[in-house]
């Protein structure tokens, strides 16, 4: 795969089953226009392939009614605006748009009775976002806008900017009423969370900070409202911030969660399968060895079970879960999909399970669960195998991570890249990086050091208050394993990571410098002291993991051993990442360079913390280019 390659990669997304209805969502990055484009697909049972459904600009999160009659989905009709919810006949015919809304809509979910939808969306203040003033007259522009005045910590959120003028609000809407509009549940004192339906269909689920929002808190709660409106009532407090509430036919609530200390941040904890009864919340997975993937989507009830995305030594596992189920352990949950893969959506009707997985070597495919996979998406991009690596750190524990080989016998430059998080992982699904750095002639390892997940929560706290001892104990472990193979040249190597991957690359270049060539270093916290006030997650995250001393702090920090770092190194930020903020990278850069060291710093303008997977197509290739071209230097 190479950089140019970007703009023929095809990613399915969210599927949606219904009798002998398939539908996913696929993107493909358009560089040219710097946009994603893509429609839904039909997906043939039989293994005949797929029919490109819909042809707007791009058509996302398709979901079909419980009766099978009709297909919701989210619409981006011009490039730049947001997406709206419409309706169209399953079996063919013209899309209706449901919403006009500032912001645009968010996922919708069907009612019982495949009429109604629910779903969130942000609204702005009069006078915000391209609204206009309540008095009417002229849209102000955005530095014309009011001051805002904040008076909370939890006051911004990377990728989305100011909250507090923008709470997200529950919506329902007639899907079959050509003249109905969307009534909105919640007035926006607030911000409303994944709604779902009673099995009765007369109220609407939804998750929002416990005492919706008072104050700040690490703790939402499950709340419920009339659909024909009415005051939000508590239904159950969680044990921590959950997401994806499922209602079950017996009164009953599905949802994940991590369990977290009262009123203390939620980090590196394992995220549970809990179910309400309607009196107390039990937990239904083991703490320590099912964490559930919650970006694959929410929970899936069955009459066999309930099926959950689970993360486990860098896959991520379609799992049954007994609904009777009293913390069980991993190995008691039936596999079904996802073995030494990634399962990244999934959907069920009846005995019928189908899930979009992903694999080192293949961008994502629709598989029917027992009968295989249905497409061919991801056979347009010639793309590498991985091979497992397994190893002991020098304290005994055993390491894990992956070797994504170029073609060739080398022996071969290598790319040492550590993931984000910290607690997060690499894996045995495909990830574009690793392709595009191998077919330039790399050897890329990806370890999964302590402080990853999919391991256990005690390999995932085990770096709290640690950084940079075992984390580095068992990333070297992983490098050391992989340069042992003859195809790999032990000289030639660099360091490569973003965020918590950009934070240890900066630390290795400072303590083990003399391992490498040279550095990237991408989207880093470099200092936790400035971090915990700039970043939208620091007033918390910072503590959780540091501890709250100062002096702790810095000594966790790689800025404080800038002097120690001699190396080439590049410092790579995007100018409005609110996770890790600007000035982290500014700061290693002027210290770098104060100290003469060889750097230079590459800021891309408009983009976030998500750059290198959600970033505009454009600044996607363009830095790509800029990888390839750093390590061809300092390399070869």
């Amino acid at each position: 795969m190479r950089p140019d390659d970007l703009q023929s990669l095809t990613q399915p997304g969210s599927v949606s089953v219904r009798g002998d209805l398939v539908l996913v969502n696929v993107a493909t990055p358009d560089v040219v226009a710097n946009a994603y484009r893509g429609g839904l697909h039909r997906v043939a049972l039989d293994g005949g392939g797929t029919t490109r459904w819909t042809w707007a600009e791009r058509d996302l999160a398709p979901r079909i009614s419980p009766d099978g009659r009709w297909v919701a989905f989210l619409r981006v009709t011009e490039r730049g605006k947001a997406p709206q919810l419409h309706v169209m006949p399953a079996d063919g015919g013209e899309a209706r748009r449901l919403t006009d809304l500032a912001l645009g809509a968010g996922v919708p979910v069907w009612a019982p009775d495949s009429r109604r939808l629910a779903f969130t969306s942000r609204v702005p203040e009069a006078g915000r976002y391209g609204t206009p003033l309540v008095d009417g007259g002229d849209v102000p522009s955005p530095d014309a806008e009011a001051p805002r005045h904040i008076t909370r910590l939890d006051y911004r959120l990377d990728d989305v900017g100011f909250t507090a003028d923008r709470h997200a609000r529950l919506f329902v809407v007639d899907a079959l009423d050509t003249d109905a509009e969307a009534v909105e549940l919640t007035d926006g004192a607030f911000t409303a969370m994944d709604p779902a339906w009673t099995a009765d269909g007369e109220r609407v689920l939804f998750l929002a900070e416990r005492d919706l929002g008072a104050v700040e808190c690490f703790t939402n709660d499950l709340y419920a409202v009339p659909a024909s409106g009415g005051e939000p009532e508590l239904v159950a407090q969680t044990p921590g911030w959950a997401a994806h509430p499922v209602a079950l036919p017996d009164g009953g609530v599905l949802f994940y969660s991590p369990e977290q200390p009262s009123n203390t941040a939620a980090v590196a904890r394992n995220t549970g399968l809990w179910r309400f009864d309607g009196e107390r919340v039990t937990r239904l997975t083991d703490v320590e060895t099912v964490d559930c993937e919650r970006g694959s989507g929410p929970p899936v009830v069955t009459d066999a079970g309930v099926l959950v995305a689970v993360r486990n030594r860098g896959a991520v596992e379609l799992r049954r879960v007994p609904l009777d189920a009293d913390q069980a352990v991993l190995d008691e949950l039936e596999l079904l999909a996802g073995e030494k893969a990634e399962v990244k959506s999934f959907a069920a009707d009846g005995d019928r399970v189908v899930a979009v997985v992903t694999r080192a070597h293949n961008s994502g495919e629709v598989e029917l669960v027992g009968g295989g996979a249905l497409t061919d998406f991801g056979s347009a991009v010639p793309l590498r195998p991985s091979v497992e690596l397994t190893g002991t750190a020098p304290d005994g524990y055993p390491v894990h991570g992956w070797l994504v080989l170029p073609e060739g016998e080398g022996p071969h430059p290598v790319l040492l890249a550590v993931h984000g998080g910290p607690f997060m992982y690499h894996g045995w699904g495909f990830f574009d990086e690793a392709q595009v750095y191998a077919a330039a002639g790399y050897a890329v390892v990806l370890p999964n050091p302590r402080g990853s997940a999919g391991y256990g929560q005690a390999h995932g706290q085990a770096v709290i208050g640690a950084f940079g001892t075992v984390d580095v104990d068992d990333i070297l472990a992983v490098l050391d394993v992989a340069l042992e193979r003859p195809e790999l040249d032990a000289d030639r190597v660099g360091v490569m990571g973003g965020s918590y991957g950009g934070f240890m690359t900066s630390w290795l270049a400072a303590h083990h410098g003399e391992r490498f060539r040279a550095a990237w270093s991408e989207r880093a916290v470099n200092a936790w002291d400035s971090f915990a006030g700039s970043s939208d997650i620091g007033w918390y995250f910072t503590d959780a993991y540091c501890g709250p001393s100062l002096e702790a702090q810095r000594a966790m920090s790689p800025l404080t051993y800038a002097e120690k770092i001699s190396l080439p190194f590049m410092v790579v930020h995007s100018e409005h990442d609110w996770r890790c903020p600007l000035e982290q990278a500014q700061r290693l850069f002027v210290a770098l360079r104060r100290n003469g060291v060889e750097a230079e710093m590459l800021v891309f303008p408009g983009e976030g913390h998500e750059l290198t997977r959600s970033g505009k197509p454009r600044h996607r290739a363009q830095r790509f280019d800029a990888v390839l071209g750093w390590w061809a230097r300092h390399l070869g």
